[in-house]
């Protein structure tokens, strides 16, 4: 079974790259495996099987990230690059699109 996540990155002012990550998206797992990587690594992927410290697995045939004007949490975990590290962000439950 997967745990889902999304990794928002703003590209431009109001405009935040959102990647899909498949696998092993919880906070225990994700955290410490986005450790290493760079904004650029995360984006250049476009769209994550699953993230280790030591890789990043992409789909074969990425879609490109969708593009929303915040941070927005659409499936288990969301993830940002905040004062220097990644951090979960825990959104306000109401904020959370209807399925």
């Amino acid at each position: 079974m997967s745990t889902r996540a999304q990794i928002a990155i703003e590209v431009r002012p109001g405009e935040w790259a959102h990647i899909y990550c498949h696998y092993d998206g919880y906070p225990r797992h994700m955290l410490p495996a986005l450790a290493p990587w760079t904004l650029e690594d995360i984006l250049a992927a476009k769209e994550i099987r699953q993230v280790r410290a030591d890789k990043i697995e992409a789909f074969e045939t990425p879609r490109e990230p969708l593009v929303l004007s915040r941070p927005t949490c659409q499936f288990c975990h969301l993830y940002i690059w905040q004062d220097g590290a990644w951090a979960e962000i825990i959104p306000d439950p109401c904020e959370r699109p209807l399925p």
